[in-house]
């Protein structure tokens, strides 16, 4: 990590995210994938790590109900098929070496994974195909122009943003590549998950369910 001389270089570093994320033990610059666990198992707090840097990882209820429904669209693709496995909003990946993200959801072909199961690590050295993030208010533009760039760089092969407010998703192929839908549209898999298609309307419905 290059110097930082101020807290609110370190944040911009990160992309503009608020500093009551950021994790201040270990010291920034310190922090391991040891401390990620840790964490995760002694307070029950998902980190990312990015340049030995903690950032906690906050979601709200409306955006965990919206990836819950998008997470159960998908594993119902990918499982009748068994195409591989699909995780969920604590699904933690080290991409590259001290680099943990954690997408809101993820899909990764059985090819990519030794030996063909499940991995059993908490944070397994493996890379999604595709990853999926449903924005919050606390996710930055640039903090999200960071995770692209990340994803692509580690070798994902397909990003989507869903974004609530808009009720639009944003497909990326990559980290400047996108084409934006909206809820007239249909979301396809492409070549990462060939025959999936669904109408994005169909997506944000479960916003508007009801008694």
């Amino acid at each position: 990590m290059s110097t930082l001389s101020t807290l609110d270089d370190l944040c911009q570093r990160l992309g503009g995210v608020v500093p009551s994320r950021i994790r201040t033990h270990p010291s920034p610059g310190t922090a391991t994938v040891a401390d990620v666990i840790e964490i995760q198992d002694h307070e029950g707090v998902l980190c990312e790590l990015i340049e030995g840097i903690l950032v906690e990882k906050v979601m709200g209820l409306r955006e965990s109900i919206l990836a819950s429904a998008m997470n159960a669209i998908l594993y119902t693709f990918v499982v009748t098929r068994n195409l591989g496995f699909v995780s969920g909003e604590a699904g933690t990946y080290e991409l590259m070496p001290h680099l943990v993200r954690i997408p809101d959801i993820a899909f990764t072909n059985w090819d990519r994974v030794p030996g063909g199961r499940q991995p059993m690590a908490p944070v397994p050295g493996l890379v999604p195909n595709l990853a999926v993030e449903v924005l919050s208010p606390s996710n930055t533009p640039g903090e999200m122009t960071l995770k692209r760039q990340d994803y692509f760089a580690s070798g994902v092969e397909l990003v989507w943003e869903i974004d609530p407010d808009s009720r639009t998703i944003r497909v990326f192929t990559s980290p400047a590549n996108a084409r934006t839908l909206t809820t007239a549209d249909i979301l396809d898999g492409g070549s990462v998950l060939p025959g999936f298609a669904i109408p994005v309307g169909q997506v944000f419905a479960e916003l508007d369910r009801h008694r």
